[in-house]
């Protein structure tokens, strides 16, 4: 992965995520086509659900604060906008990231189901926000991150310590907000404790657990802002 071009990592201590009434451009004015291209997706996999999102825009990075604007959308229209190659470039689905990191140093990750919107993918637990997300007319970032986590590993937060920082890349479409969170148990014992919770879950998002102990474990199915965070903490070790 070393031969891409390495993206910025801005290092915050603050968010500052108000949620503002806008209607957005891109989905009034092509409604028709992004109904038809959902209804093409559910028919492909039909557990796709219509949801309301929360999507962002005007990104500003000041010193260790990093603010932006969301707005509410539907799930059909960021959905089209994904698929047709992110037509409004003012807009970013910006949400959180749980970087779990075991006591040996391996981080887990999860491989979306085939049932998801992105079935293969693998990455670190997450979520584009949503309503339930907003706390105060602001998007509440952190406690994204610890319902995602719990949702789709079955840790509480009283199990891994999170660090205060986030570290954020922006890649233009996407702007991932991870924060370390450390769990003191072995990278196996830890996959072993979420593949055995999603085995009592009827249809679990995740469809398999990963590690990654260093730079041969990264594969191409990690989206670059991933795999970027994660060469960085490599690289940072001793």
């Amino acid at each position: 992965m070393s031969d891409t071009k390495p993206l910025v990592i801005h290092r915050v201590s603050a968010l500052d995520l108000v949620v503002e009434a806008w209607t957005w451009p891109f989905a009034e004015t092509r409604r028709a086509e992004i109904a038809a291209h959902f209804a093409d997706k559910q028919r492909e996999k039909p557990a796709l659900w219509n949801g309301r999102v929360l999507l962002g825009r005007n990104p500003v990075f000041a010193g260790d604060r990093f603010s932006a604007s969301y707005f509410e959308t539907d799930f059909a229209s960021f959905l089209a906008w994904r698929d047709w190659g992110f037509p409004d470039p003012s807009v970013f689905n910006g949400f959180g990231m749980g970087a779990l990191c075991c006591a040996d140093g391996a981080f887990v990750l999860g491989e979306m189901g085939q049932h998801t919107s992105n079935a293969g993918r693998i990455y670190f637990p997450s979520g584009t926000p949503d309503l339930d997300d907003i706390r105060d007319g602001a998007v509440d970032i952190s406690g994204s991150v610890v319902r995602e986590l719990e949702e789709e590993t079955g840790l509480a937060p009283g199990e891994y310590e999170s660090e205060p920082d986030w570290h954020c890349i922006y890649t233009g479409p996407a702007l991932a907000m991870i924060r370390m969170l450390r769990v003191d148990m072995s990278g196996d014992v830890v996959r072993d404790r979420i593949v055995a919770n999603l085995a009592l879950q009827r249809q679990p998002e995740l469809a398999a657990i990963h590690l990654v102990r260093g730079a041969d474990d990264l594969t191409s199915a990690m989206p670059r802002f991933v795999t970027a965070f994660i060469e960085a903490q490599l690289a940072s070790e001793p």
